[in-house]
């Protein structure tokens, strides 16, 4: 017989009579609201607030990513010039950097051979982010005295062979003195311009002097009263 004010449990153990077996059910059958999951609802509304939160994240970061792609192409563009600039010195070899628009940068060997100069050989081939062009746009300085070392009036965007013939040839040839020159031997002078369409500050340039082989990198600002100057990076 159980003493009079204990409960019993499954087991038969005596319990004090305000004390309730765990592993029964609550007096309705109801689990206790603390020990719930969330509701459908609930769920809904922390999926929304992370919608909107990623979204706002996502449109803030455009802008440091479109500055990213601009850096990453003119960086491109500047770096392989100088690069087998160098390797046509210590090699005492000739390299040619061509550009093709859109976003495309070919490299070349071109070697030497008698009687005859055998047949170019593919080094490498480069491609620009996607938003990324060689391009000129509206706006940009376009006289010789503002454009960057002088060299056309910003109306070409791959303009090299300047004061040779036509110009705008598409290609320098990197002598094993450093020099620059067209595959004809005339010394190349010239420029490249690239950018993202439509935005008038991301343009960038890359110039290359044909006696030396000099390379600048130069960059679209703003001036105080509002116009646009090229400036060396």
């Amino acid at each position: 017989m159980t003493p009079k004010g204990l409960a019993v449990n499954n087991d038969m153990t005596p319990l004090p009579h305000n004390v309730r077996d765990l592993h029964s059910p609550g007096k309705d059958g109801i689990v206790p609201k603390r020990i719930r999951g969330f509701s459908l609802l609930e769920m809904m509304i922390v999926v929304a607030i992370a919608l909107i939160v990623a979204c706002i994240t996502f449109i803030s970061l455009q802008p440091m990513l479109r500055l990213a792609h601009v850096n990453q192409a003119y960086d491109t563009t500047l770096m392989t010039l100088r690069r087998f600039r160098s390797q046509a010195i210590t090699q005492r070899r000739r390299y040619q950097v061509q550009f093709t628009a859109p976003r495309t940068i070919t490299v070349w060997y071109l070697g030497v051979a008698v009687p005859v100069n055998p047949a170019p050989v593919l080094v490498q081939t480069l491609t620009l982010p996607s938003d990324i062009q060689f391009a000129v746009q509206a706006g940009i300085p376009n006289t010789a005295a503002t454009v960057p070392d002088g060299f056309g009036i910003g109306a070409t965007a791959i303009d090299f062979d300047q004061g040779v013939g036509a110009g705008a040839q598409n290609y320098v040839l990197f002598m094993p003195d450093g020099s620059s020159q067209d595959t004809l031997g005339n010394l190349n002078s010239g420029i490249v311009y690239l950018g993202q369409t439509g935005d008038i500050w991301s343009m960038r340039a890359v110039t290359v002097f044909g006696s030396t082989g000099r390379i600048r990198g130069w960059r679209l600002s703003q001036v105080p009263a509002g116009g646009a100057v090229w400036t060396q990076q």
